[in-house]
Formats: structure tokens, sequence, C-alpha cells
């Protein structure tokens, strides 16, 4: 059996999540992608630049962020296997786990949930406020509902399946290499005039490195909840992301509900289409169902992973 390096990050980060002790002294390592993403668009996306510079500015920026990643990643492994030998897989174990936001997944979601049960809808919307980019102070009880699981459901990919992908692909600059585009995607990869150009480079890498992951997570998914392959195949593409609607609709056909819809963001109600069947509108419960189906595959990846160290 190889190093089960990924069967112990996931571990660790099921247990441990990233506490909050350690957010407040240390931050978090994505923190570091940040920091060197804002200072690149502060410099190459300025407004008197022209359009064909943005981008090309946006393209070293994409670079920059994956040599980054992987370079550091991979000094750290070597620096770790040669400080601890043999057992130097354990402490590269530990440098993923940052990677993976299992725990964290459920922790923000949860608590949606909680609040919607004891009838604190204002609370609820501010929990959901926490996780989702869209309006929340207008969304029903429904609303809130379908933000939380849409949110869920799409970071079940971007959250665990595809680090653990790229983990299990390409080691820890994999992953880290994978965390800063991905990074990259969510703070410049956006449609708005200001970020078309400079992210345009950005947004269609996270494009690339989440087309076998999000797929994955879609069939995770159904097997998690026992069906939902129908809608999922048919209502897939409906989403604005190519990637995106694969686990949004296979959660929304296991679970028997719709998601999506019209969505307001900064006042302005996006007309999109609707994900799944069924007329009943989700609440606590559907969240609650979510987050089992969700947890399930997530064991369903520790089991891949322990597979594939086995047969290495």
């Amino acid at each position: 059996m190889a190093e089960p390096v990924a069967l112990v990050a996931l571990m660790a980060d099921a247990a441990l999540g990233w506490p909050a002790w350690l957010y407040a002294r240390a931050g978090h390592p994505v923190g570091a992608f940040a920091r060197l993403i804002g200072g690149c668009e502060r410099w190459g996306n300025r407004p008197t630049l022209s359009t064909a510079t943005r981008r090309l500015a946006g393209v070293a920026t994409i670079a920059l962020v994956v040599a980054s990643g992987t370079s550091v990643a991979w000094l750290a492994e070597a620096a770790v296997r040669a400080v601890f030998g043999p057992a130097g897989w354990v402490a590269v174990a530990l440098l993923a786990w940052p990677g993976l936001a299992q725990r964290s997944l459920n922790d923000h979601v949860l608590p949606v949930a909680t609040a919607l049960e004891r009838g604190d809808l204002p609370a609820a919307r501010a929990a959901v406020g926490r996780i989702v980019g869209r309006d929340v102070e207008q969304l029903d009880e429904a609303g809130v509902a379908r933000a939380a699981i849409e949110s869920l459901s799409e970071s079940v990919c971007d959250g665990v399946a595809a680090p653990l992908f790229w983990l299990l692909l390409l080691g820890l600059p994999g992953l880290w290499a994978y965390k800063g585009i991905n990074t990259a995607d969510s703070l410049i990869g956006h449609r708005e005039q200001r970020w078309r150009a400079f992210g345009w480079a950005s947004a269609r890498l996270d494009d690339l490195a989440n087309l076998l992951p999000a797929r994955l997570s879609g069939v995770l998914l159904c097997l998690a909840g026992g069906g939902g392959w129908r809608v999922m195949v048919r209502d897939a593409r409906r989403h604005a992301s190519p990637n995106a609607g694969w686990p949004e609709a296979a959660m929304a056909g296991a679970l028997g509900i719709r998601l999506a819809g019209p969505i307001a963001y900064d006042g302005v109600v996006a007309d999109k289409p609707w994900i799944g069947d069924g007329m009943r509108e989700p609440g606590a419960r559907e969240i609650k169902r979510a987050l089992a189906v969700y947890r399930r595959a997530c064991l369903m990846l520790w089991i891949v992973a322990g597979v594939v160290a086995w047969a290495r």
C-alpha cells in the first residue's frame, strides 16, 4: 500500500476543519493567494489600460498564482520528507489538510437549517448570507433553503472533490495549484465589466480544472442520494457554469426539489432557469437531507482515497 496521504488529509479535515483559533492566529493558506491576486489586480487591471493589456496581465497573474502554489508545495513537501524521513508522508498529509473543506461546508450550512427550525428567519438569512453572494434580505424560507442547498452542492466539487482529485493525480503541488486557480476564479473570474478581461484566464482555467471533478461530484451525489440521475443529465447544462450545474442538478434530483430560479444580485434580479422537479418548497428538512447526502458522498471519497492508496 502506498502512503495514504489523501485519506489522512480527509480524516484530519473531517475531524478538525480549520479551527477558529488557528484562523484567528494564522489565517488560512488561501489568504496568501488572495493577497497575491489582489496585488496583481491593482497593478494589471487599471481602467487606463487597454482590454488586451488587462487580459494579458490576467494571464500573467494566473500563471504566477499556479507557479507559486506549485513551487511552495513542492519545496514544503521536499523539506518535511527530508526532516522526517519515512514518516514524512504524515506531514505531507497535514500540509494537504487545509486544502480540503468537508468540515467547513457542513459547519457553515448546518446553522441555516437550525435557524429555520426554530423559526428565526432573520438568523437564517444572516447565516446563508455568509456562504452565498446573492441578496438575502428579502429571501423567504424556501429561498434561504435553496441558497444553502445550492451552495453546498456546488461546493462538493470545488471544496472537496476537485482538491482531492488533483491531490491524487499530481500530489501536494497539484492540490495547491488547484486551490490557487479556484481562489483566483472566485476573486476575479467574473463577467462584470471590471473583471471580464483581467479575470478571463482565471475563469477559463478554473472551468478546465473542474471539468472532470464536477461530473464526478454529480455521480457521487446521485449515488449518495439514491437517485437524481435523470435530473442531473437533463438539467446540468441549464446552469450558467459549465461545471456547477452537475452537482447542483444531482442534488436537486436526489432531494426531489427545484433549485436556482430567479435570484437577485446587488438589487438586480437574474432570471435563471429552474433546475430539478417538484413543487414542494424546501425548508430546514431539505437542508438536513442535503447535508446527509453530502456526508455520504464525502465518505465515498474516503473510500476512493483508500482504494487509490492500496492500488498503488
